[in-house]
């Protein structure tokens, strides 16, 4: 019995040194954590970018960054979009769920005013010849969805009941965001 506990706990004891984490060592990017997540009142993206020459790879963050950002309004608009028109048993609701997603597109493809960058961090590895960027951006809720109404406002596709919907919309958003400040 005694043999036993001892040769089981060498047993356990040799597999505990041999292991170790099966995924590799925890590597600790920059740009990690609540600050750059986002919240009740910000959207934010990262973006990672590795290239050999430097604005290459700055441009991959950007781009990350931003598709990042892009996926969180489209999804969020959705999410928003459907629960609105559920509870509002529209008999229409699949062309104004069309109509927001074509806005969010819209929308994300346009310079937009109130995006900040939060964060730009270059990295060079000698060894590798490469470089590589982190970077963070945010925008204020209420300031993306108050430029989705403009953008509405201009789009000749929509009409004006389908407007009615999509303002109602944004402006419960947009009330929503301004609440938590």
């Amino acid at each position: 019995m005694k043999t036993k506990l001892i040769s089981s706990l060498a047993v356990i004891l040799i597999l505990a040194s041999c292991g170790g984490n099966p995924f590799g060592q925890k590597v600790k990017e920059p740009f990690r954590g609540n600050a750059y997540e986002s919240n009740n009142r910000f959207f934010r993206g990262t973006g990672k970018g590795e290239s050999s020459q430097d604005n290459i790879a700055r441009s991959k963050a950007d781009l990350d960054a931003k598709a990042q950002l892009a996926g969180q309004v489209n999804t969020t608009m959705k999410q928003v979009a459907d629960q609105y028109l559920g509870q509002t048993e529209n008999e229409r609701a699949a062309d104004v769920a069309d109509k927001f997603q074509s806005l969010v597109r819209q929308t994300m493809n346009t310079s937009i005013a109130d995006l900040r960058k939060i964060g730009e961090q270059k990295y060079f590895d000698k060894k590798a010849n490469k470089y590589t960027v982190f970077m963070a951006y945010e925008i204020k809720k209420n300031a993306m969805f108050r430029f989705m109404k403009k953008q509405a406002k201009t789009d000749k596709t929509i009409d004006e009941r389908q407007m009615k919907i999509i303002e109602e919309i944004l402006d419960d958003q947009i009330k929503k965001s301004e609440e938590e400040n």
